[in-house]
């Protein structure tokens, strides 16, 4: 049962850290995960009063703040044209309307869970985050972060120019993802993302440099690098079993969804 002692609707995000430096705070999201756990929470903050679940597009960038609902993102139309349907795909499986209409998009990005699709659809774009204390930093530099008492205040996706694909494999539609899979190719690198491996969203570098100008390759050059990519990701992905899925199994589905989503973002029939 989760018990709440103090409720606090905060007027700024100062107030919110000083509130939230004790260990027994507790920063409110959207309380889809929150209230399923048992926990004593001395200070519940309630960030709702600040206007932070917005998104904001500019020339450059989508600002993202840390109260959007999920829901909201799936249907941006920017954020949707920007990435081609991708970011509606990551939403799309998560539960329901109701749930995604509560759930937020820095509650999904902060608690890095290892069942994600939202954290994998972050780390595939070129993406920072913006914390109260902490400043801007990269998205794949934070997930290696451990858990401090800083704030999260806004998610920033830079429009950097690029092709995206998200897939994921479920056992039944609205169940937590066996595994996911998102990958973005830009001119100059291919990134790979894979999330509930069961753990959380890891990106996977190229360090062979395996699709160095894979933007460029003809249809036949792209079959042969992806083939091998796909081989190089199921040796470099850890995984590992649970109820959803055996270890073997997620590693076949790292070399199947490699392939598919490579051959999606380089415009090619998948016919496996």
């Amino acid at each position: 049962m989760l018990k709440i002692k103090n409720y606090v609707k905060v007027e700024s995000i100062e107030e919110a850290w000083q509130l939230n430096q004790k260990r027994t705070a507790c920063v409110l999201g959207g309380m889809v995960w929150l209230k399923m756990g048992s926990r004593n929470v001395s200070t519940a903050i309630d960030l709702s009063g600040l206007g932070l679940d917005t998104i904001k597009e500019t020339d450059d960038a989508f600002v993202i703040g840390c109260m959007t609902p999920l829901r909201d993102l799936e249907l941006h139309e920017g954020l949707n044209c920007y990435t081609r349907g991708a970011m509606r795909e990551s939403l799309r499986h998560i539960v329901g309307v109701q749930f995604r209409n509560c759930a937020t998009a820095g509650g999904s990005i902060w608690g890095r869970y290892g069942f994600s699709d939202v954290l994998t659809m972050f780390l595939a774009l070129d993406t920072c985050v913006e914390l109260h204390h902490g400043g801007i930093i990269p998205l794949a530099e934070f997930v290696r972060m451990p858990k401090d008492r800083d704030i999260l205040v806004n998610i920033i996706v830079k429009k950097t120019p690029m092709k995206t694909v998200y897939l994921s494999q479920r056992n039944t539609k609205t169940d937590f993802p066996v595994l996911t899979c998102a990958v973005s190719v830009t001119e100059d690198k291919v990134r790979a993302v894979y999330g509930a491996r069961p753990a959380r969203a890891m990106l996977l570098e190229d360090e062979k440099g395996i699709l160095s100008g894979f933007s460029e390759m003809s249809e036949e050059e792209r079959e042969n690098v992806i083939s091998a990519f796909a081989g190089y990701a199921a040796e470099h992905v850890p995984t590992a079993g649970n109820m959803r899925g055996s270890e073997e199994y997620r590693t076949l589905l790292v070399k199947v969804l490699t392939k598919r989503a490579l051959k999606a973002a380089g415009g090619m029939k998948d016919e496996d």
